[in-house]
């Protein structure tokens, strides 16, 4: 008798057990389902994070690609402008010194034409007065120049140097790219003495002046003009070389 309850007391002690090593390993596994579930859905997290960062960094390419193809294309543009700018500014040079070299070959000559009946003779004053504007001219200073010949026009409006004085202050105003008052002086140059032996030249430097401006219409029409009016003239030959290149 005494036997029997021993044995059921151990039965019923080792049930006790087994029940709670079985909760025990039941919790154990909950647990571990847990982190497993936890796990799972960092991961999950941290490639959604890692789609967005991708997408972000997509989007950021694209941009960077953007941005480089506009920054190649002002780079072409620029390049492009400059070397026009190189193109327009060696066409000036070149017609500049076309001019000063015809003015150190034989320019003072067609200083001391009369150009018509309402013109007075030079003083001795006026022509060292001209002479000064023109050696400013020659040494560079083209502001100064202008000043030179501008004074000279305003003190002796009537002089026979006064046409020239025009033509020059045209120059000078040319070489610092003030064309629309250069065209003003030229154009006074005609006015005053269409048969002065610098019109021609003051007619295809308006034509220049127009080229310069872009105004490519007006120079067709200016230069069309100097070739049917000074036809013999060296300017009309250039005129026809420009009205070439215009078509």
């Amino acid at each position: 008798m005494t036997l029997a309850l021993l044995a059921t007391g151990q039965a019923a002690q080792a049930q006790i057990f087994g029940d709670d090593q079985a909760r025990q390993a039941i919790l154990d596994l909950r647990q571990r389902f847990d982190q497993a579930v936890t796990a799972q859905n960092r991961l999950v997290d941290d490639n959604a994070q890692m789609r967005r960062s991708m997408l972000d960094l997509q989007q950021q390419i694209e941009s960077l690609r953007g941005e480089l193809a506009r920054a190649v294309g002002s780079e072409e543009q620029l390049t492009r402008e400059l070397a026009e700018l190189k193109r327009t500014q060696a066409s000036s040079q070149q017609t500049l010194q076309e001019r000063l070299s015809k003015l150190e070959s034989g320019g003072a000559p067609d200083e001391q034409v009369i150009n018509g009946d309402a013109a007075t003779a030079a003083t001795g004053s006026e022509r060292q007065e001209f002479d000064a504007a023109l050696a400013v001219f020659r040494a560079g200073d083209f502001k100064a120049a202008q000043t030179g010949f501008a004074g000279f026009i305003k003190r002796y409006p009537r002089s026979n140097l006064a046409p020239s004085a025009l033509f020059w202050l045209g120059n000078a105003q040319y070489a610092t790219r003030d064309y629309k008052e250069a065209i003003t002086n030229f154009r006074a140059l005609l006015t005053a003495a269409p048969n002065h032996q610098r019109a021609p030249e003051a007619m295809l430097s308006i034509a220049n002046c127009q080229i310069e401006m872009k105004d490519t219409r007006a120079a067709r029409t200016s230069l069309e003009s100097l070739v049917k009016t000074y036809p013999q003239s060296e300017a009309a030959q250039a005129g026809r070389e420009r009205l070439a290149r215009l078509k």
